[in-house]
Formats: C-alpha cells, sequence, structure tokens
C-alpha cells in the first residue's frame, strides 16, 4: 500500500471517529482540541479529512495488483 494511501485512510478513520462522537455524544474532538469549528485549524483538519475521503474512494476500483 502506498503511503499517501495510508496517510488518507488515517485522516478517514480520524473523520470517522469524530463523526461517531458528534452523532453519539454530541461533542466534536476536533472543534474542541482547535479553538472550535470556524477556527482555521479545524477548517484545514476538516478540508484534509475530506480530500482523504475522495482520495479512499479510489481504492474501491483499483485492481488488486494496484494497492
Amino acid at each position: 500500500m502506498k503511503i499517501l494511501d495510508r496517510i488518507a485512510l488515517v485522516l478517514v478513520i480520524i473523520g470517522a471517529l469524530n463523526w461517531g462522537g458528534v452523532g453519539l455524544f454530541g461533542f466534536d474532538c476536533v472543534a474542541f482540541f482547535c479553538g472550535g469549528q470556524m477556527a482555521i485549524l479545524s477548517r484545514v483538519i476538516y478540508s484534509l479529512v475530506g480530500i482523504a475521503g475522495l482520495w479512499c474512494i479510489t481504492l474501491l476500483f483499483r485492481e488488486d495488483g494496484d494497492a
């Protein structure tokens, strides 16, 4: 697995855990640790997680030898 794929997967897992926290407990870890939802660092993290999610879509369509 390429390093970019691993980074994307880690970011997607972080995003999934964050959304799980929001859904189950109403607690946004990223906003808590980065100074609120509209803080620049939070927005950067949210953007990176979103881009990583788009990248991970490509994992579904790759041949076995490509991954």
